[in-house]
């Protein structure tokens, strides 16, 4: 599992390991049942808080993505991709909403919201 933090990012250090961790297991890279770092071993890597990493955990958790059990670990949940998708996609959708409303609240017409959106989408 490879997870690269960035302290200059603007995001939290846990909100990256989670956003990571969705990612790969949407992408297939992380694998229904496969297990995870331990809380401990995964701070140690990224030479973070154990906290920190606890957090993440539990945010993963809360949205099913991950299942811990009690002296085994935790574990990549098993769960249907497509409910993992619509999860992601609704997250996307209230990230736009938001944008709509910041853009409205200056002005922009919906045509020069969409050339912002293109732009930035042909950036990655």
């Amino acid at each position: 599992m490879d997870i690269i933090i960035s302290n200059s990012s603007g995001v939290a250090i846990y909100e990256q390991i989670v956003r990571q961790i969705e990612t790969q297991i949407i992408s297939g890279d992380l694998k229904e049942g496969e297990p995870l770092p331990s809380i401990r071993n995964l701070a140690q890597q990224l030479r973070i808080s154990v906290i920190t990493t606890k957090r993440a955990y539990e945010e993963l958790e809360r949205s099913g993505f991950i299942e811990t059990v009690k002296g085994k670990g935790s574990f990549v949940a098993i769960k249907n991709k497509d409910m993992i998708r619509e999860m992601r996609m609704k997250k996307v959708e209230e990230y736009i909403t938001k944008a709509i409303d910041e853009g409205k609240s200056i002005g922009l017409s919906k045509e020069e919201i969409k050339e912002f959106v293109d732009v930035i989408y042909e950036e990655f």
